[in-house]
């Protein structure tokens, strides 16, 4: 984005309560967010089991329009957002993934 300095653009809409009121009639408010975002170690079997879960909340959700195009524009990298996980977000982005870069332990070398 030319024009804005760097940390500046988010991909978050501003912060005016008309772009976030849809979550106050989210059938995932007041939920275990583990439904919705995966635990560390998650196995495959487990995985399917707990997305197939929070799918079927979003399926009833009287705002999944909104929450999905909340999920694409931020874009937001970890769990289920208006019926898709990260994957079937990214794909429809067109991105190999959305999460963020793994962290180093080591520092990486800057010269000779």
């Amino acid at each position: 984005m030319s024009g804005v300095a760097a940390g500046e653009w988010t991909g978050l809409p501003a912060p005016l309560t008309d772009h976030w009121d849809w979550q106050a009639d989210a059938a995932c408010r007041g939920m275990d967010s583990d439904l919705f975002f995966h635990p560390p170690n998650e196995r495959a079997r487990g995985r399917r089991r707990r997305v197939a879960a929070a799918r079927a909340v979003c399926q009833s959700c009287p705002v999944i329009r909104s929450c999905l195009a909340h999920a694409l524009a931020a874009p937001e990298p970890y769990g289920i957002w208006g019926g898709l996980s990260e994957e079937d977000r990214a794909e429809r982005l067109g991105r190999a993934s959305l999460r963020y870069p793994a962290r180093r332990a080591d520092p990486v070398p800057t010269g000779p």
